[in-house]
This record gives structure tokens, C-alpha cells and sequence, in this order.
């Protein structure tokens, strides 16, 4: 239960941080800037998984702080492609 807070609370923080680094007008609340940050973290962790080698199931492979904050401003440049105002 601890991890689960810790990893909403650092979505948090890592989406906030995207969101104030991406231009445009982002207004999101708490649980959609968590989201992002969270899926960004995945994103990135994902796309590193498959690089260096290792399967999605073989191990957990975190991404850093940057690259979750880069995988984050990634969705929400997807997002505004694809006409999906937060």
C-alpha cells in the first residue's frame, strides 16, 4: 500500500514537472497529472526494457526521473495530436 502511495505521489510531481516544462495551456487535476506522470514512467520504462535486451516480464526496469518527465511530455504532446483536451 506504501508503494502505491509513493508511486501516485511521485506521478505527481513528475507530471507536474511536464506539464510546467510543455508549453501550451495543460490544466489537469491532481489524479490526471498523477496519471501522467505514472504513464510516462511506464512508457519509458517499457521502451527501455525492449532496448537493452531484457523481456517486459523479465524484470522491473525504473526510469529515471528525466526520462519519466520526458515520456510524460510525450503523452501530452500525443494527446493534443489526437484532439484530447485534459
Amino acid at each position: 500500500m506504501i508503494n502505491l502511495i509513493g508511486n501516485i505521489i511521485s506521478g505527481f510531481f513528475v507530471g507536474l514537472i511536464a506539464r510546467w516544462v510543455y508549453w501550451g495551456d495543460n490544466d489537469m487535476g491532481f489524479w490526471m497529472t498523477s496519471l501522467l506522470g505514472i504513464g510516462g514512467a511506464l512508457l519509458v520504462g517499457v521502451l527501455a526494457s525492449l532496448t537493452n535486451g531484457q523481456g517486459i516480464r523479465e524484470g522491473y526496469n525504473r526510469a529515471g526521473c528525466i526520462g519519466s518527465i520526458v515520456g510524460a511530455m510525450v503523452l501530452i504532446y500525443i494527446g493534443n495530436r489526437m484532439g484530447w483536451h485534459f
